[in-house]
């Protein structure tokens, strides 16, 4: 199909076919980013803005990467040098970054609905990095990008993602895509970390994790976001790692052919250990890779390229 968005700030808007045209693109430049030269002139002349208000690394690396890789000229801006921290709104600072005439700005920021706000007000693309705890949309594509790589297929997988639900913003993205897709999706947490409307979300609420290890095909484990939290949520870390975390015993009950994923970054020792990490089972260094050809899709397609011409 033909790619008519000129922003992506959420999953919940793309349709199926969306989705997977965003997968087959990305499929394509994955093996640009194999070669020796891993560079084409697809986006020669065009500018993105960088703009992040939350700290990231994998995230932000991987759309400079893919900008570069396209030959688009990148800028990068993050909250500790900009004009943020003398009081100016965010709303001031884009709008004095579209006055300088950018084609697309990756946005992050700590609060949701800016992204989407920006989209409808901004004329260049925006494309949403993460904003506070609503979506993540672009890891969400990642994770399924390599799912559908490590399976050959979406609809029919079983889904498991364990962790701190009700903060994740990559919890959110990753259902509302899987579920668009056909797979069927498990959410396993305690109650205090689980949101408020998880029933609306049409996913399988689990609150022990043994039963779910046994049947996945794919565990996908969550850091616990201390940072978005205003209290303890748990006793303590060893008592988290106990229950839901992913070490050697559990990683010996999934079922064969089963991967463990994570968004990162990992905080090993509590929702994984270095064994599950590092294994053999793990793709969480494939879905890094996946991260730079994802990006430079939806770079390419936001942009005005062509999913039939690529």
């Amino acid at each position: 199909m033909e790619w008519s968005r000129k922003d992506l700030v959420s999953i919940a808007e793309l349709s199926a076919e969306e989705i997977l045209t965003v997968l087959d693109v990305s499929a394509t430049f994955k093996e640009i980013n194999r070669r020796e030269i891993k560079k084409v002139p697809t986006l020669r002349g065009k500018t993105v803005v960088l703009l992040f208000y939350e700290p990231s690394t994998r995230t932000r690396l991987s759309f400079e990467l893919a900008a570069k890789r396209l030959s688009a000229d990148t800028v990068a801006l993050s909250v500790s040098g900009s004009s943020f921290l003398k009081g100016e709104t965010i709303m001031d600072a884009a709008m004095n970054v579209m006055a300088m005439i950018p084609d697309c700005i990756v946005i992050r920021y700590p609060y949701a609905g800016l992204p989407a706000r920006l989209a409808r007000e901004l004329s260049c693309s925006v494309i949403n990095a993460g904003d506070g705890a609503h979506e993540h949309p672009t890891q969400a594509l990642l994770d399924l990008c390599s799912m559908r790589e490590r399976f050959g297929r979406l609809a029919g997988l079983h889904v498991a993602m364990v962790g701190d639900i009700a903060h994740s913003r990559v919890a959110r993205s990753n259902v509302y895509a899987l579920k668009k897709v056909g797979a069927r999706v498990s959410v396993v947490a305690p109650k205090t970390l689980l949101p408020q409307d998880i029933s609306t979300w049409g996913v399988e609420v689990w609150h022990e994790f043994d039963p779910v290890v046994k049947d996945a095909d794919v565990l996908m484990m969550l850091r616990v976001q201390k940072e978005r939290m205003d209290e303890q949520c748990f006793p303590d870390e060893r008592e988290y790692a106990h229950f839901y975390g992913l070490d050697r015993r559990r990683v010996d009950m999934m079922k064969p052919g089963a991967v463990i994923m994570h968004p990162g970054p990992v905080n090993r020792g509590v929702e994984i250990t270095h064994e599950a990490a590092d294994g053999s089972r793990s793709i969480i260094l494939n879905q890094v890779e996946n991260g730079v050809a994802v990006r430079m899709a939806l770079l390419y397609l936001c942009l005005g390229g062509s999913a039939d011409d690529r």
